[in-house]
């Protein structure tokens, strides 16, 4: 069982994530705009796809080993697995928001 002081604060994690390149786009406040973070994770995520292409490629041609292959197939499974859930939040959010009476 983990102690609970041995647990990271909430906000040594979100400064962390602050430092990557969202930050760039950060107003005089120092916070992230939300925009850029959800544009980031759509880059990080095509990359990951594009990597496991890439990859599958390569293990069709015989240059890469079979082990490289599983994994990169088992990122890009995890990944859009990911998009489609944070999708589907989402449109739910959106399907909420059309169904409130004004």
């Amino acid at each position: 069982m983990i102690p609970i002081a041995s647990i990271i604060p909430f906000s040594q994690v979100t400064s962390a994530y602050g430092t990557g390149s969202a930050a760039s786009s950060t107003g005089s406040t120092g916070s992230v705009d939300f925009g850029s973070l959800v544009g980031h994770a759509a880059q990080t995520a095509l990359q990951s796809l594009r990597q496991a292409e890439q990859t599958t490629a390569a293990g069709v041609a015989g240059k890469t080993d079979v082990q490289s292959v599983v994994e990169a197939l088992s990122n890009a499974e995890v990944t859009m697995q990911s998009v489609v859930a944070v999708r589907d939040k989402v449109l739910g959010a959106y399907n909420d928001i059309m169904h409130m009476s004004v």
